[in-house]
């Protein structure tokens, strides 16, 4: 199968205008079924260190659980603060949407008891494989104009008890999902001056 260039500028709009959704940007809209199962399949089809499709994703819809996950961010947000006590723009910051998103997704690695083809030098190439799964989800759901917001100031440990993982996975990352009022132009803390936008001359070389 081959591509045009309309195809390539249309994905690269996509992926220049993709955001990390915060709770405070969500609606209660319903995900129909078939956009979640697009949204999962994007992920299914990511590259994997040899094709070990090392991972596991739960839906999670029980407002119980999405609770319990709330608190851990909580928790761990306190601890954050302190550490970013003398940055004023942090305690106001919004960032998670754990029960304003109506579905959140706890995306796992599974760990093998054997070895891997392309792991046995590089320890960290089946967690690294997920994460191109995570990128895709958010690729396909910006696509369907739903919004994804990654929320990583959570005890992971905390989080598989709350969710009954099994013992052999780690968790990569948890996902908020849902419809927005608006997708920013911009990313948000590069609005707010958090980080400075890098060049491609800073951030590109070739030898």
């Amino acid at each position: 199968m081959k591509f045009n260039t309309d195809d390539s500028k249309t994905l690269l709009k996509i992926m220049k205008n993709r955001r990390d959704v915060r709770g405070n940007h969500f609606l209660s809209k319903t995900i129909e079924d078939n956009q979640l199962q697009f949204i999962l399949k994007a992920g299914l089809t990511a590259p994997s260190v040899g094709y070990s499709q090392p991972w596991k994703f739960i839906v999670i819809k029980d407002e119980t659980i999405k609770e319990k996950v709330f608190d851990n961010f909580q928790n761990e947000n306190e601890k954050a603060k302190e550490i970013f006590k003398s940055e004023d723009l942090y305690q106001k910051l919004k960032l998670e949407g754990i029960k304003e998103a109506p579905i959140n997704i706890a995306v796992l690695y599974i760990e093998r008891d054997k070895e891997v083809l392309g792991m046995t030098s590089m320890k960290k190439m089946g967690e690294y494989s997920v994460v191109c799964a995570i990128q895709n989800m958010w690729l396909m759901a910006r696509s369907l104009n739903i919004g994804l917001g990654w929320v990583s100031i959570l005890d992971e440990k905390e989080v598989l008890n709350t969710i009954d993982a099994p013992k052999n996975t780690k968790l990569i990352a948890y996902l908020c999902l849902g419809f927005v009022r608006e997708f920013l132009d911009e990313p948000e803390l590069k609005t707010l001056s958090w980080e400075n936008e890098k060049s491609f001359k800073e951030c590109v070389s070739f030898i």
